[in-house]
């Protein structure tokens, strides 16, 4: 039919494709090459709502643009047009949809003669944007705008993509590459899909990708993991944001989502565990052989497709496939790093924190899953409070090879109902509580000007070192001081400057911390984590800083070290192993 059109008219205008000009009355009404395709766009679909996605495939179909784009032609269009008779605009805007031409169209063929009704009232087929695979989701190709926000002292490289109703962050496991994501149709597919219903959050956590690299003794913990996640979101204004975990980026996307309630407004977790390595109660992860051999083979394979038999199969033969995992692996991380990291995550257990978790939590695993087997998926979804669980058929580990749409089918019906307020009045947190054995008798001196200053001081200290660590002081007592924090790396470290503090000054303390759920309450944070934190510093030695094995699992990789002390039972908890801090530099 196009071929056939060389004209259309509508109120006092004539749009001439042949000679790709718009006139009004005769007169040539100026225009840019672009305004003029997004006119001829509106007028060959006329009273059809055109959504946004629709109209940028057709007027940039080989370009990655922003919708300012869009918004910026629309405005040259309608100010070229003005008003129609009746007052209206030409193009109107549909809320929450796109845009439509308003006004009645006529057509006109080669000799001046109209285009027969029939004919003319078929629009130009638009459908859904165009891909590269004939799916319905515009496919991104070129990669987003680099953004970076400052967490501590470390820059964390993050992208934003899309302006749907609800923010999420997705966490990539072991090492990752922003730019790298979109060099992979399959993975660019992937988050565009993800981006099509989301203001979509990506990030590479520190030490990997482009952000800043770090040390290999200071590789990001599960608690600086969780920072990062925060400094990316205040970068971006998300107050509330849905976590999609893949992988290892489950165990801290479930930890956040504990901590951190009052932002999480879902989880989602993809192919992933509680715990790395095998003990008798959690019988799938590799033995500690196993992990070293693994780590081996890192160390003298890093450069090529290390681990892509386990992590996609049904690609794993694809040369080019295999070419880009290669590259993206390299350009994620130094092999030093990606054995550092590895072998930090093999001490990842977050078993004792996943029954704090309250927000709406998904979790998928695929059956044939040989990176992570789905019973660790299970395991998860069975102690997360009203956690759902969905196995899906395949064997590939990563979410974007294989059935992806089945995931992604998943998740975007899960989100987009997953509306509910947590449940603010618990979270959770790692509770200090330290109590003063003794101090110093007071000289006469000080005992003639109250006698108490010493103690008085050292309290002053306490406060200084809980705010320091970013702890919250939930009671400050002559003889107890209990506090909580939502990191237990930082809730540790103050635990032993406030120990070193009361040594210097002649007082005697003892600490004892657990990680766990607390009660928020108008008086100060309570509840069994606060008691159990309670009992811990009864049972420390003076000038001991005691921990819970909750505690010391979700600290790995932060320098921390530890002596076992042996078990001890806790009402509500039964038998419970405890450590002593013995390094905390």
């Amino acid at each position: 039919m196009e071929s056939r059109t060389r004209y259309y008219d509508f109120g006092p205008f004539r749009l001439d494709f042949t000679e790709r000009v718009l006139l009004r009355d005769g007169e040539n009404v100026a225009l840019t090459p672009k305004a003029f395709d997004t006119l001829a766009f509106f007028v060959r679909n006329a009273g059809r709502v055109l959504e946004k996605e629709v109209l940028l495939e057709a007027i940039w179909p080989d370009a990655f643009v922003e919708e300012a784009n869009l918004a910026v032609n629309v405005s040259l269009v309608r100010k070229a047009l003005g008003e129609r008779a009746d007052g209206g605009q030409y193009i109107e805007t549909v809320p929450r949809r796109g845009y439509r031409f308003a006004d009645k169209v006529r057509q006109f063929d080669s000799g001046g003669l109209p285009v027969a009704a029939a004919e003319a009232a078929a629009p130009v087929a638009v459908g859904s944007p165009r891909t590269d695979d004939g799916s319905k989701v515009k496919i991104i190709r070129r990669p987003p705008e680099i953004h970076y926000a400052q967490s501590a002292d470390v820059n964390i490289a993050y992208q934003v993509v899309g302006d749907g109703p609800i923010d999420v962050v997705f966490v990539m496991g072991w090492v990752s590459h922003l730019e790298y994501y979109w060099k992979n149709l399959d993975f660019a597919r992937f988050l565009s899909r993800l981006a099509a219903f989301s203001r979509l959050i990506l990030f590479d956590k520190r030490g990997t990708g482009l952000s800043d690299r770090v040390s290999l003794k200071e590789l990001p913990t599960l608690e600086q993991r969780m920072d990062d996640v925060r400094a990316v979101m205040d970068a971006v204004g998300s107050t509330q944001a849905a976590l999609i975990g893949v992988s290892e980026g489950g165990p801290m996307s479930a930890l956040f989502a504990a901590t951190y309630p009052e932002k999480t407004v879902a989880l989602v977790m993809i192919g992933t565990y509680a715990k790395r390595l095998r003990e008798a109660d959690y019988p799938w992860g590799p033995t500690v052989e196993q992990r070293e051999a693994f780590l081996q083979m890192l160390q003298r394979d890093w450069g090529g497709p290390v681990g892509i038999d386990e992590r996609a199969p049904s690609r794993a033969e694809d040369p080019e496939f295999r070419q880009w995992w290669a590259a993206y692996l390299r350009m994620g991380a130094s092999p030093a790093a990606a054995v550092a990291l590895t072998r930090m995550n093999a001490e990842i257990d977050v078993r004792s924190i996943l029954r704090s978790v309250r927000v709406p939590t998904l979790v998928l695993h695929r059956t044939g899953d040989t990176c992570l087997r789905v019973e660790e998926g299970r395991f998860v979804a069975e102690r997360i409070p009203g956690a759902k669980f969905v196995e899906l058929p395949g064997a590939d580990h990563l979410p974007f090879v294989g059935d992806q749409d089945a995931i992604l089918d998943e998740i975007e019906e899960f989100l987009t109902g997953a509306r509910h307020a947590p449940d603010l009045d618990r979270v959770l947190a790692t509770v200090l509580v330290a109590f003063i054995d003794s101090v110093p008798t007071p000289s006469p001196e000080s005992a003639a000007s109250g006698g108490r200053g010493l103690l008085y001081r050292f309290v002053s200290h306490v406060g200084r070192e809980i705010q320091l660590f970013r702890g919250s002081a939930a009671e400050v007592l002559d003889s107890r001081v209990t506090a909580t924090f939502d990191g237990p790396a930082r809730a540790i470290r103050c635990a032993c400057a406030i120990r070193d503090v009361a040594r210097r000054l002649g007082v005697e303390v003892r600490a004892g911390l657990h990680t766990g759920e607390c009660e928020v309450r108008p008086s100060g944070t309570g509840g069994l984590a606060v008691e159990i934190g309670a009992h811990v510093a009864r049972l420390a030695s003076s000038g001991e800083v005691l921990v819970t094995g909750t505690v010391k699992d979700i600290v790995a990789g932060s320098g921390i070290e530890f002596e076992d002390r042996g078990t001890a039972d806790f009402e509500g908890m039964g038998e419970v192993r405890l450590f002593a801090v013995t390094r905390y530099a």
